[in-house]
C-alpha cells in the first residue's frame, strides 16, 4: 500500500515555526504520512488566492490525498472548520471560501468538523492550523472516516466574489486571483467563457492600464510589450514580453479587473 499524502497550503511563509509544527503534528499521529508543500507563499489573508493555488494543484495528486488550506483571517472568531469531500480527495480547511474553487463541476460534500477527539489540545486562539486542521488532516490519512469528525452541511461558504459579474451588456467586472513568480496577472477570467479570445474583438482594465493584444505563447510578443494569453491554469492572464507584468503595472492581487466586449 502507498503511503497516505498529506498536502499544505498557507500563507504562513517559511521564517516562522508554523509550518515545522503543523509537519510535526501531523506525523506525530500518522507517521507514515507523505507530506507534500504545495506553497506558502499565499499572500497574507488572500483567501482568494489560496483557493486559486489548492485548485489547480489537487487534480495532480492522487484518490484519498488529504489536503491541508490554512488562509484563515477569521482565526479564532465563530467561522467553522470543515471537510470537504470532492474529485477522490478530502481537503481541511477554514469555512472561509477558500475551498470555492475546488472541483466547482463536481458533486462536493462538506462536514462541519466538531469532534474535539481529534483536536490537538488545548486548541489555541490563533493557530487552528497546528491544533485543529492538522491533527485532522492526520487521522484521516491514518484512515479514521470522514464520517466521524461531524455532521454533513449545505451552507459552507462559497464566496461569489470568486467568479466575475456582469455589470453592463458587454461588460465584466472581475479580480486578481494571482501573480505568479514571473510576474504575470492571473484573473479570474476563465478561458472557456471567452472561447473565441483570439479573434475577439475585447479590452481588459487593470491597474489604470488597457490590453488587447492577444497572444499564444510568452514569447510571441516583444519584450516590453503587454498582452492577453491564456495561462496553464486555464485562465486569462496579463503578462509582458519577459518582464513581469505585475511590477510594470504596480498590479498586487485582488485588483479589480474589468472585461469589455466590441
Amino acid at each position: 500500500m502507498r503511503k497516505p499524502i498529506v498536502t499544505l497550503t498557507t500563507d504562513f511563509g517559511l521564517r516562522d515555526h508554523y509550518v515545522g509544527a503543523m509537519k510535526g503534528v501531523v506525523l506525530g499521529i500518522c507517521p507514515q504520512a507523505q507530506i507534500v508543500d504545495i506553497t506558502h507563499d499565499v499572500r497574507p489573508f488572500r483567501i482568494s488566492e489560496g483557493a486559486f493555488l489548492i485548485a489547480q494543484a489537487c487534480p495532480c495528486f492522487p484518490a484519498g490525498t488529504v489536503h491541508v488550506v490554512v488562509v484563515d483571517p477569521g482565526v479564532g472568531t465563530a467561522r467553522r472548520p470543515i471537510l470537504l469531500e470532492a474529485g477522490g480527495q478530502l481537503f481541511v480547511a477554514p469555512d472561509n471560501g477558500v475551498l470555492a474553487l475546488v472541483y466547482p463541476d463536481q458533486p462536493r460534500q462538506a462536514r462541519a468538523i466538531s469532534n474535539r477527539r481529534c483536536f490537538r489540545e488545548p486548541v489555541s486562539h490563533t493557530f487552528h492550523g497546528r491544533d485543529i486542521f492538522a491533527p485532522v488532516a492526520a487521522h484521516l490519512a491514518a484512515g479514521l472516516p470522514a464520517s466521524r469528525f461531524g455532521k454533513r452541511i449545505d451552507d459552507y461558504v462559497r464566496p461569489a466574489s470568486v467568479q466575475p459579474r456582469q455589470t453592463g451588456e458587454r461588460a465584466w467586472a472581475g479580480e486578481v486571483l494571482h501573480i505568479d513568480n514571473f510576474g504575470n496577472i492571473v484573473t479570474n477570467f476563465r478561458a472557456t467563457d471567452l472561447p473565441d479570445l483570439a479573434t475577439s474583438h475585447l479590452s481588459l482594465t487593470i491597474c489604470a492600464s488597457r490590453v488587447s493584444a492577444v497572444a499564444s505563447n510568452y514569447a510571441e510578443r516583444a519584450p516590453g510589450e503587454l498582452f492577453l494569453i491564456v495561462g496553464s491554469s486555464g485562465y486569462v492572464e496579463v503578462s509582458v514580453g519577459r518582464e513581469s507584468a505585475a511590477r510594470a503595472l504596480g498590479c498586487e492581487t485582488g485588483a479589480p479587473v474589468e472585461l469589455i466586449t466590441e
